[in-house]
């Protein structure tokens, strides 16, 4: 089974970011421009939290906060999650389902490089049974053959 660096030699590490300062307004508007579900949220160029699609359903929409003017300080996850690019896709599966989150921010060298979500993970799983489903699938061909 492969590892983070795979999936971010893929998709990139391109890392979403919004100050903790901005309004959980901006933020959803940020998370639908960006086309993904988290953001990492940063004070003062330090990492201070990660904001998701599920932190704006639970602490804005269920508690009937103002999304426009509520800080996106108040309502994000400040206990961030980070992995190594080595990690095992294996490992990040099990981080995932014990913790009950869907997004997994990459650090390397005290740096964010790179977030992977649940989805990226299903994805590279199912590309490499690919794989291996035409290699088996070739080799018996050729046996039969």
């Amino acid at each position: 089974m492969g590892r983070v660096q795979d999936i971010l030699a893929a998709k990139g590490g391109q890392v979403h970011t919004i100050s903790g300062s901005a309004t959980a307004y901006e933020a959803v508007e940020k998370l639908v421009r960006c086309n993904v579900g988290s953001l990492v949220v940063m004070d003062g160029g330090e990492v201070a939290g990660i904001f998701t699609e599920r932190d704006y359903l639970r602490r804005v929409t269920l508690t009937d906060l103002a999304p426009r003017g509520t800080a996106v300080r108040d309502v994000m996850t400040p206990r961030i999650i980070c992995v190594e690019p080595d990690k095992s896709i294996r490992e990040c599966m099990a981080i995932m389902t014990q913790e009950r989150i869907r997004h997994l921010p990459v650090a390397s060298g005290g740096e964010i490089v790179g977030v992977i979500s649940i989805g990226d993970l299903v994805k590279h799983v199912s590309r490499e049974q690919e794989v291996e489903i035409r290699y088996l699938t070739e080799y018996i061909q050729g046996q039969a053959g």
